[in-house]
């Protein structure tokens, strides 16, 4: 298989940890005989610094043409300390959505059992937990028309919704609850929001189309008290843009940090992947930033991208036998015992090929 791989750091960590999402893939390529081809682009803080915009026009071309794109991160600390900042980095990843309409974002929430202690929640209440999010990615509150007063006393976010955005992103949910075990669980503020009662209308018509999948409606509220009291309720989760948002990141509790999560942004034709981490600038050129979640990240690319699953499989079997060895991360490291082997950035990454390697040969 010959794909183009477009390569987008970012900001903050985001190039610390797509060196190993990189380096992962050119692995995979050369085990199973494959041709990647990589190119780079800048986008958020990085492209303003030099073109003065968040997405320069090269990085749209570039992103159009290529197969995939592996994104790092973005966002910057000079912009959330001066909301006045009319050009923000966090445009620059709106907008390529939208050009790219990359409409449906999925957020598996893979536990590994190894870091059931990593999290704050009882492992008795995380085991066997397995969610896959479907956040709704180019609605909503984020692209709504935006106003503030001529005194600057008063500002609105316009939270709308189109019935055909929900609809495509529905089908796909309901296509994935199919494969998984049959139970969707939609999650809206219908008792209060017109765009959610748009929204639980939209799905109530869609889940006629697949009668074997258990359909359930949840408010928001109740659904983020549930997520942490019991997870394993939850399989394939369908939710508007500001709700998949708040509820992947609280999510990452069960998971055990931000630097384990991968997602995928996905429409019509290329696929955009990345951790869903953040900038990180508090431990930027540290090394202490996890590239797993890049690394992942990659093997989403191979699985949802390039239809590629034996290969993904191999990359995510390679991290949980890293992880059963007791490498760790200082994100994933429990501090008050000496059990685990605390690695930085590089060591990490380089331990996951090395672990790629032998696992492929034992396969």
């Amino acid at each position: 298989m010959k794909k183009n791989i477009l390569v987008i750091p970012g900001d903050g960590i985001g190039p610390e940890v797509t060196t190993w999402g990189k380096a992962a893939l050119e692995k995979i390529a050369e085990i199973f005989g494959h041709e990647f081809l990589f190119d780079e682009a800048l986008m958020g803080h990085a492209a303003i610094e030099v073109t003065g915009e968040p997405l320069p026009d090269e990085t749209l071309e570039k992103a159009r043409k290529s197969d995939a794109i592996l994104f790092g991160a973005i966002g910057h600390a000079k912009y959330d300390n001066d909301p006045s900042l009319k050009v923000r980095p966090e445009q620059g990843l709106l907008k390529i959505r939208k050009e790219l309409g990359l409409f449906a974002n999925l957020r598996p929430i893979l536990l590994f059992d190894e870091l059931l202690q990593a999290s704050s929640i009882k492992p008795e209440i995380l085991r066997g937990t397995d969610i896959l999010f479907f956040r709704e990615l180019t609605g909503d509150v984020y692209f709504g028309e935006k106003t503030r007063s001529e005194d600057r006393n008063t500002a609105s976010d316009l939270m709308i919704y189109h019935r055909y955005e929900v609809e495509r992103i529905a089908h796909k949910a309901y296509q994935a609850a199919q494969q998984r075990s049959k139970r969707l669980c939609s999650v809206d503020k219908a008792n209060v929001l017109e765009s959610s009662r748009l929204w639980r209308e939209t799905v109530q018509e869609i889940a006629k189309q697949y009668p074997d999948v258990e359909t359930e409606h949840m408010f928001i509220d109740n659904a983020a008290m549930q997520l942490i009291k019991n997870p394993k309720k939850f399989d394939v989760v369908l939710t508007a843009n500001l709700f998949g948002d708040i509820l992947t990141d609280e999510a990452s509790q069960i998971a055990g940090s931000m630097g384990m999560l991968a997602s995928a942004s996905v429409g019509e034709s290329t696929g955009f992947f990345e951790p869903i981490h953040g900038s990180a600038h508090d431990i930027t050129g540290k090394d202490l930033a996890n590239p797993l979640a890049s690394i992942l990240s990659a093997a989403l690319m191979l699985e949802i991208g390039f239809g590629l699953k034996e290969e993904a499989k191999l990359l995510v079997d390679t991290v949980d036998a890293v992880l059963k060895e007791g490498f760790r991360t200082h994100d994933i490291a429990d501090q008050t015992t000496n059990r685990f082997k605390v690695l930085g950035t590089a060591e990490m990454g380089k331990l996951v090929l090395k672990f790629l390697s032998q696992n492929s040969i034992n396969s």
